[in-house]
């Protein structure tokens, strides 16, 4: 049976994906709450979901943005969005990678972002927990492949989301839908890291050896 738990803080404003992922095949939806920030749900939460059966795929995919133009001047708010990003998110990844031990199979898809590949000053907060996410994840994978698991990091530009939305797109700005085909062809491929758009891969690798005075100017 084609099953999918589809977890959110407030599960009554995912109904709409529950009746699309129907329409797409899906024979059994359920819906359960979960809160990416609450750490201290996510052993109950993990339990709950591994409890209706074996699990084939956890997809982690839940963050803020925050206010990057004034985060790094606000402590509360820059240890919010970070708890958040990175604790929270490490927190459900371990919850799960657990419970897929005992299974014994499994794949962890985890959303990181272009952000992750190097600082810069217009997302201080969000990229640094970002890289610290990807870097976690990398290791991990690595950790439980012998164990017959995996962990995909998948890393996209700019996303049109309602997390984006009045802010100015980046260069190689790409949408939800194309970030779920190219999950999808990552899974078929058995890959460890995916690039959304596939460019986006090449442009890094040239970001990352761009010396830092010039990096510093840069408007992005």
């Amino acid at each position: 049976m084609r099953t999918v738990l589809l977890a959110a803080r407030r599960p009554q404003e995912v109904e709409r994906h529950a009746r699309e992922l129907h329409r797409l095949g899906a024979e059994l939806v359920e819906l359960l709450v979960f809160d990416g920030g609450d750490t201290e749900s996510h052993d109950a939460f993990a339990e709950d979901a591994f409890g209706r059966g074996d699990l084939d795929v956890a997809l982690v995919a839940f963050g803020v943005l925050g206010d990057p133009d004034h985060d790094p001047e606000n402590r509360a708010a820059a240890v919010a969005v970070a708890h958040t990003d990175y604790v929270g998110a490490l927190s459900a990844i371990l919850a799960c990678a657990a419970h897929m031990e005992v299974q014994g199979h499994g794949t962890i898809v985890v959303l990181s972002s272009l952000a992750a590949e190097r600082g810069r000053r217009s997302n201080v907060v969000y990229g640094s927990a970002k890289a610290g996410l990807d870097a976690f994840c990398q290791g991990l994978g690595d950790r439980l492949r012998p164990r017959g698991l995996r962990v995909m990091v998948v890393r996209p530009a700019f996303v049109h989301t309602k997390m984006t939305a009045g802010r100015r797109p980046t260069p190689l700005a790409t949408t939800p839908h194309a970030v779920g085909e190219a999950i999808v062809r990552g899974l078929r491929r058995d890959a460890d890291t995916v690039w959304v758009p596939p460019l986006a891969r090449a442009a890094m690798s040239a970001v990352r050896h761009l010396p830092r005075a010039a990096w510093r100017r840069v408007e992005l």
